[in-house]
């Protein structure tokens, strides 16, 4: 049965790190596909990083995720949230201060949680047309 404690956020920030280098060094050593960072520190409170990675298969995703849950509770006693590992298309991990999210590739491109999560890389979405005032007293005829 899955704990419904929630995760516990560090407050030391070199825990944070630890954490944010064994989740990259573990999907390295689990052959992740296209795997980023996005700093959440400062813009949002459910983390400090997000990381995003594709596996190639369900099955590469299912074992990547049970692998990193038990690399962070046997090398630093911290519990994790895991939820979409039945199916694998998409696998949350939340970690407290590290929120991983890994993908089939056809689901990630599908949502683009990269451009979501841009803060200000993506250009802004226009919310009215915008009328060009000058566009009736052009007269260069």
């Amino acid at each position: 049965m899955a704990s419904t404690s929630p995760v516990i956020r560090a407050t030391d920030p070199e825990e944070v790190e630890a954490l944010h280098k064994l989740v990259l060094a573990s999907l390295d050593d689990d052959q992740a596909v296209d795997t980023i960072t996005i700093p959440l520190a400062g813009k949002s409170s459910i983390a400090d990083h997000m990381v995003i990675a594709s596996g190639r298969s369900t099955r590469q995703v299912a074992s990547m995720a049970s692998k990193l849950a038990e690399k962070i509770k046997g090398e630093l006693g911290r519990t994790t949230r895991i939820e979409g590992l039945p199916t694998a298309d998409w696998v949350l991990i939340d970690a407290g201060d590290v929120i991983v999210h890994l993908f089939r590739p056809e689901v990630r491109s599908f949502y683009n949680l990269e451009r979501m999560w841009a803060f200000g890389d993506a250009p802004p979405v226009p919310t009215a047309p915008v009328l060009d005032a000058d566009a009736d007293t052009d007269s260069d005829d």
